[in-house]
């Protein structure tokens, strides 16, 4: 095999250590860790990938080996499968035949490794092809499906790979090979701890045979005492003495035995034990590794979404796989305890002194471990909205990660949804049992079933249509807004397992939600949601944060913001200009930020907050500057003094766009006119863009020539033009333009440029940045036009000069303007 080729080879190639990989090879003998290349078959991205190799080996069955796919690899990918239907009985002579040429290609490939060194090779295929006989020939639509099964898993799993390796080049995330190497360790635990499982069960075998064979012996030794008894009843002779000496040399030499057997079960119960400690120990560690770190850090990048972070569904895929493993690997061990200590209860054997019967003890630990496993993985996949709007729908996805081990998903467990305060949580959280039944508001729809995917062996709950419609609020505290209260909602499912040995009740909170009842209140609550999305903690009170904090890490969380809702992120130009917010001059480095500067006092001279100030800039950009802030058209954050000082020093017509600092969710435009004054047009805000975008009303603007530095406007503007077609509607009519105009007094020369007469902008009285339509002006009669107007030379004024236009002398225009009469 050829691990650069990007094409799948079914020609037999053996890699460099001459045999074909089987089951239980690593991966990593063979194949370097490398990325996975586009273009490559889907095989081939398998052999690239050490992960997805070994995370296959565990997934083909036994009558499908990985030998069989290996061999056919082009040939099984080149099959439609999915035009067979797996469920209809009508498609198995279909599968037959697809599955016969299967198999005759194996007994190609199986005829062709006559050499001695592929023997073991051509052994294995030969009964594979048996076992696949059999298979084809009772149920070949069972077959097809395990096929299909068995590329969806590969496929899978290379998307996940894929989406990963995207993930760390487009954010550029060093963290990456840490990761890998995280997961590479806990998949080599893994495996260790299998090969660990697999030996105590075969100690486990081998203990049950040598105590069934001491109560064999034992047994023996007991008809032997029997035959004595009856001997000893029997009239004195020869025979009998004979008899008796016979059957007393049996019984020594059973004693014997059975003393040394004793010892050995003896000893290997408790080399088993301590075995079953070790294995116990190792499962702790993984089990913290992946509970405690990976899962919680999951949880952490999940709540960081809320403020913006993306974050790829491959991880959380990634942690059911290492979840569904601890299960079984814990479960397997649990049976293996109970068989020990049923092994001990048939054949009581005393420890000797100083030697403690561990069973007890382990079989406590590793039912805990096994509870701790399955509440810890009920978590909630897609989290409610953390702006929560009383009457509104709503939705959330529920999941527990082991659901497709233990047997859960064969009687699926109810969910139940409700909404609990910050103080309820805190007494859940302290393990008080009526806190379950605690709930500060009512929701509707909250009750369902989880169900269980096949494909994706993810049993969960998708609540649709959930809606609040009553809410209990607490007291307040001093000045606490309502937009600072928190609630979240719990979800709480029971179940059991092993046949209602194991009854679990599993219970999980959302994030903070803060609840709403107008939509004037959603800023403030986001406010809200994004400090603690931001700043909590994992394990903390609920939902406690810390009052104030560094600069730095607020920046960075309004940075992650403003790129999510924007696509394109904050400067340090940018974040020095919105840190004098809050702090003027100083250096915002070692600067601190209290929660009540940051959402609750006004910033100087405004009636607003520095949050109120940001959201709406945010806000304002998502719905209407989207495409300018992206394509870097708006400077944005940057001060009215230095706009002016930039601009002074540029030519006549150079502007720029900046955000208002008096205006809440403004934006201007500031440009140098004739006589290099800097002039600032009053703010636009929504209501503006709701009726003519920014980039029309740069346009309306002769005035504005170069965006600043030294860009021309058309250059950047035009691509954001409104057609011109638009205004043409299909019922006949004709619609208005509307245009932005400043007065004359502001306009430079590009803006005296003559209009043509009757056209929308001729003649009408213009208001300093007025947005206005022909039926709202007053149209200033052609007589009071002014003196300078009939001064003007007209050949300035057009593109045509008189010589190009025949007979323009025999034109009395002065008589064609005055013959001409108004419309009414």
């Amino acid at each position: 095999m050829d691990g650069d080729s990007t094409s799948c080879e079914s020609s037999l190639e053996l890699p460099s250590n001459g045999r074909i990989l089987s089951n239980g090879d690593d991966m990593h003998q063979v194949h370097p860790v490398v990325l996975i290349a586009p273009g490559m078959s889907q095989w081939a991205k398998v052999q690239q990938s050490p992960t997805i190799f070994r995370q296959m080996q565990q997934y083909y069955p036994s009558h499908f080996p990985m030998e069989v796919r290996y061999f056919l690899c082009q040939w099984i990918e080149e099959q439609q499968w999915s035009k067979i239907d797996d469920r209809n009985p009508q498609y198995a002579p279909v599968a037959e035949r697809i599955l016969n040429e299967m198999l005759e290609l194996l007994r190609q490939k199986a005829a062709e490794l006559t050499s001695q060194e592929f023997f073991i090779i051509r052994i294995k295929l030969e009964e594979s092809v048996q076992r696949l006989e059999n298979l084809v020939k009772t149920n070949p639509l069972d077959m097809v499906q395990v096929i299909k099964s068995c590329l969806a898993m590969e496929e899978k799993l290379i998307e996940q790979s894929e989406a990963l390796q995207e993930h760390q080049i487009m954010n550029h995330d060093i963290s990456g090979t840490d990761h890998q190497g995280i997961s590479e360790h806990i998949l080599s635990e893994i495996q260790s701890l299998l090969h660990k499982t697999k030996s105590t069960e075969n100690d486990s075998k081998n203990l049950q045979h040598k105590q069934e064979s001491f109560i064999i012996r034992f047994s023996d030794s007991q008809k032997i005492i029997a035959q004595l008894q009856q001997l000893a009843q029997m009239s004195v002779s020869a025979e009998r003495t004979q008899k008796e000496m016979q059957l007393k040399s049996q019984k020594e030499q059973l004693d014997i035995q059975l003393q040394m057997l004793a010892r050995e079960l003896l000893q290997l119960r408790i080399d088993l034990s301590r075995k079953y400690d070790q294995t116990i120990h190792n499962l702790q560690g993984l089990q913290k590794e992946i509970l405690d770190n990976e899962l919680i850090s999951w949880k952490r990048r999940q709540q960081l979404t809320g403020n913006g972070l993306v974050m790829t569904n491959s991880s959380l895929e990634t942690l059911q796989q290492w979840c569904e493993s601890l299960a079984d690997l814990i479960w397997q061990s649990r049976q293996q305890i109970k068989k020990s200590t049923q092994l001990q209860q048939q054949l009581p054997i005393k420890f000797p002194d100083g030697v403690e019967d561990l069973l007890p003890k382990l079989n406590d630990t590793i039912t805990g471990l096994l509870s701790s496993l399955v509440t810890s993985t009920f978590i909630v996949e897609q989290q409610p909205p953390q702006v929560l709007k009383k009457d509104a729908r709503f939705g959330a996805v529920v999941r527990l990660l082991v659901g497709g081990k233990l047997n859960v998903h064969m009687n699926p467990p109810q969910v139940k949804a409700t909404i609990i305060s910050e103080n309820q949580a805190k007494d859940l959280l302290r393990n008080d049992v009526k806190a379950k039944n605690d709930t500060s508001g009512e929701i509707l729809n909250n009750n369902g079933t989880m169900e269980y995917q096949s494909s994706t062996g993810q049993l969960s709950i998708s609540f649709r249509n959930m809606q609040l419609k009553k809410i209990k609020r607490a007291d307040k505290k001093g000045s606490e807004a309502v937009t600072e209260e928190k609630f979240c909602i719990l979800f709480q499912s029971e179940f059991s397992v092993g046949g209602n040995e194991l009854v679990f009740q599993v219970w999980t909170l959302s994030l903070p939600v803060v609840v709403t009842v107008h939509g004037n209140q959603e800023c403030n609550a986001t406010a809200t949601v994004l400090w603690d999305n931001a700043f909590a903690e994992p394990g903390r009170v609920p939902f406690i944060v810390p009052d104030q904090v560094e600069w730095k890490a607020l920046a960075d969380q309004l940075n992650m913001k403003f790129m999510f809702h924007t696509g394109k992120g904050l400067s340090e130009t940018n974040l020095t200009y919105i840190a004098s917010k809050l702090f003027g001059k100083k250096d915002p480095s070692s600067c601190t930020v209290t929660w009540t500067q940051f959402n609750k006092d006004t910033l100087p001279n405004r009636s607003f907050t520095f949050w109120e100030w940001f959201y709406a800039i945010q806000k304002l950009t998502k719905e209407h500057l989207k495409d300018l802030w992206t394509d870097d058209a708006i400077i944005g954050f940057v001060s009215k003094d230095q706009s002016q000082d930039w601009l002074s020093k540029q030519p006549m017509g150079t502007f720029l766009l900046r955000f208002s600092d008096s205006e809440n969710g403004g934006i201007t435009i500031a440009w140098i006119g004739e006589r290099k004054e800097v002039w600032n047009l009053a703010p636009f805000t929504s209501k503006d863009f709701n009726i003519r975008g920014l980039a029309d009303r740069i346009r309306d603007l002769n005035s504005l020539v170069t965006l600043f530095p030294n860009k021309l406007k058309d250059q950047v503007f035009s691509k954001y033009y409104t057609s011109t077609a638009e205004n043409v509607s299909n019922d006949g009519y004709i619609r208005p333009q509307l245009r932005t105009t400043i007065p004359e007094q502001y306009k430079t020369g590009g803006d005296m440029d003559m209009k043509q007469p009757f056209s929308p902008e001729y003649g009408y009285d213009t208001n300093p940045n007025s947005v206005q339509t022909t039926d709202e002006l007053q149209y200033t009669h052609i007589s009071d036009m002014p003196d300078g107007l009939t001064d003007m030379d007209i050949t300035q004024l057009t593109d045509y000069m008189p010589d190009d236009i025949d007979g323009i002398n025999d034109i009395n225009i002065s008589q064609l303007l005055a013959n001409h009469q108004f419309a009414t």
